[in-house]
């Protein structure tokens, strides 16, 4: 089965709301976006009954609300994220999360060698490893650190069609340029995620999908839980902050309810692998 591609950009270009990795942004996601995908969390967590037996790796964990979530059902959770900003606020929670490259003196990368439980739930947001990383290379890690008999989860975005944030999100792949690659729905085609894991070398043990809206009271929050996401990186870093941010809020008017508030209706997948060897 082929695997599937997608290439991210991770631009620093400042906006009206925060600069792509500056703290506000990073605050963004934390207060306002994280939360939307706790329904994903959950069902995961759920069908594999995540408890006091499973060591979990959160790959790409950003802020740490999905290992924070593990910790309360007495798992032992650690994360990787790139960010800077986002690492800090994830070891501000008290959580175990170090960055690519990062080398702990008495556990090495990572507070053990392998995991019964490695979570990649945004691997449909940006290679975390390195900019130029494609997620074969983030899924390659994952199967590397499981331990044999363990789980791999992928996460990402449902059919567009059964996604209203989809047409917020084209707004990203509009205005960035055509060679940045940048479509979040990139592994939402039947069997994309499925690749990824057969070429890791994991067998399938099954998928779910989980209805996770998007909820805000007002349209500024919306705006810039949207752009905390990191998919506008490269639109920002082609077209300009200002034309993007225009954008958004326009592609987000239909979405505003009789109270102010934004709400939008979205399924994601999830993909669970094992580790046979």
């Amino acid at each position: 089965m082929a695997s599937a591609q997608v290439t991210g950009t991770t631009a620093q270009r400042p906006s009206a709301h925060g600069g792509a990795r500056s703290r506000g942004r990073a605050r963004d996601w934390a207060e306002i976006q994280e939360r939307m995908l706790v329904p994903l969390y959950q069902a995961v967590y759920e069908r594999l009954e995540v408890g006091a037996a499973t060591s979990l790796l959160g790959l790409g964990c950003r802020s740490g609300l999905s290992l924070l979530l593990a910790a309360e059902r007495g798992a032992q959770a650690a994360g990787l994220e790139p960010d800077t900003e986002l690492r800090e606020l994830a070891q501000g929670r008290r959580l175990r999360v170090s960055g690519p490259g990062h080398r702990d003196r008495s556990a090495g990368m990572f507070p053990r060698t392998a995991y019964s439980l490695v979570t990649l739930f945004e691997l449909w947001q940006a290679p975390f490893l390195r900019p130029s990383a494609e997620p074969e290379q983030s899924v390659a890690l994952a199967a590397r650190l499981a331990l044999p008999g363990g789980q791999v989860v992928l996460a990402g975005w449902g059919p567009p069609e059964r996604c209203e944030s989809a047409v917020v999100l084209d707004v990203a792949r509009r205005r960035a340029a055509p060679a940045s690659g940048c479509d979040p729905f990139a592994l939402s085609t039947p069997g994309a995620l499925e690749a990824l894991l057969a070429d890791a070398g994991l067998r399938p043990a099954g998928s779910g999908r989980v209805n996770c809206p998007f909820a805000y009271p007002d349209l500024d929050s919306a705006v810039r839980g949207m752009l905390s996401t990191g998919v506008y990186e490269a639109a920002i870093e082609d077209s300009g902050a200002a034309l993007v941010e225009k954008e958004l809020e326009e592609a987000l008017h239909p979405f505003v309810q009789p109270d102010a508030s934004v709400r939008m209706a979205n399924l994601f997948r999830y993909v669970i692998a094992e580790r046979v060897r």
